[in-house]
């Protein structure tokens, strides 16, 4: 028993439940197609159709979306809908011309317990930070020795800028600061030492003291805080810009062609500026024992060479190439670390010079019990 064929429009006919597109989907015909549909749909007591597309043999991105559409009409009106016989460019058009499917509510996730939440926090701080710190760190150390033996391949000039930038420009403040330090080191001490009557040994304090701990701190937190904001700073914002991105299309590796000079200029200047702090500091000391003291300046460095070792010289030289190494690492590592725009600069920038300072006192209590 064949099936009564009903022509319902020009565009497509019913046979039983069987709908055949006879014309093709283009953009002209999709809207009466569409409408025609929804009121056969409506208007039939069928529960099941299904739609014949042998007839059809090209369709546009309208003509794709008009038989998703169909599909969805008869979802709405609680009717299935089949459809077979497409041919290969029917079917890459409506692969390609997906509808867009709605986004979804959000579902909340149940709230988990306290060590699940710190279990999380501990296992993406390490992967986020410390595995990537660590990686950054191999980089660096592979590409600083590499570069050593290929002197051709670094830019003309640019160990000396960075070195000028890191080391050189930063002796006024370094220097007046640890000439402060050493002068308010051995005042505070002028008060006690007084009331032993041992006030010739405020010039073993002041000397030890600056060169062994508070010459290197106190100028790898004075680098650390202007050189370091200025690395981070630096790299984020050629992040941002896709300077980095660019440099890799170009075929350069981003830490050799912008980390290993920054670390070349501050392993040469930083040991230099950390020798200057500690003199300076000492004049600072020897200026509050002849006021507070009567410890006249002639007594005060006659008494240095007899209170100061090689030790303590190797020790303050040996802190300040690890702190150099930490500063330029931090600020590189944050500077990478950047995500967002301008607010983002600032926030890396930020980040550097804390972790940068907090790292430098935790090397400096690691070296300090290695030299003890």
């Amino acid at each position: 028993m064949t099936k009564k064929k009903t022509k319902i429009s020009d565009i497509f006919s019913l046979e039983g439940d069987m709908i055949k597109i006879n014309e093709n989907l283009t953009f002209k015909n999709t809207v009466p197609f569409l409408r025609q549909i929804e009121m056969l749909f409506r208007e039939s007591t069928d529960a099941a159709f299904t739609v014949d597309l042998s007839n059809l043999k090209d369709v546009d991105s309208a003509g794709a979306q008009a038989i998703h559409r169909v599909t969805q009409i008869a979802e709405e009106l609680n009717i299935t809908v089949r459809v077979k016989n497409l041919g290969e460019t029917v079917r890459n058009k409506m692969d390609l011309f997906q509808p867009v499917v709605p986004k979804t509510e959000p579902t909340f996730a149940k709230k988990e317990g306290f060590f699940y939440l710190l279990g999380a926090k501990t296992h993406r701080f390490l992967n986020d930070y410390v595995i990537s710190f660590l990686y950054l760190v191999s980089d660096t150390l592979y590409w600083s020795v590499k570069d050593l033996f290929h002197k051709k391949q670094r830019r003309k000039g640019d160990l000396v800028n960075q070195a000028v930038s890191i080391g050189v420009n930063a002796v006024p403040i370094v220097m007046a600061m640890a000439f402060i330090i050493g002068l308010v080191l051995a005042l505070q001490s002028s008060f006690q030492l007084q009331n032993f009557g041992a006030n010739i040994y405020i010039v073993d304090l002041t000397v030890i003291a600056m060169m062994a701990e508070m010459g290197p701190l106190i100028t790898a937190i004075m680098v650390a805080g202007r050189s370091g904001s200025s690395i981070a700073a630096e790299i984020a914002t050629m992040k941002v810009t896709a300077e980095i991105d660019a440099l890799r299309t170009m075929g350069l590796n981003p830490i050799r062609f912008v980390v290993v000079p920054k670390i070349y200029g501050s392993l040469i200047t930083l040991p230099f500026l950390t020798l200057l702090a500690c003199m300076a500091g000492i004049f600072g000391g020897a200026v509050a024992a002849n006021l507070y003291l009567d410890i006249t300046p002639s007594i005060f460095f006659n008494r240095m060479p007899e209170v100061l070792f090689q030790k303590d010289i190797l020790t303050g030289i040996i802190k300040s190439l690890v702190f150099a190494f930490i500063i330029v690492i931090t600020g590189t590592f944050f500077g990478f670390k950047v995500k967002e725009g301008a607010e983002g600069v600032g926030k890396s920038t930020t980040s550097a010079v804390v972790a940068a300072i907090s790292l430098v006192i935790i090397a400096d209590l690691i070296l300090g019990i290695i030299f003890y």
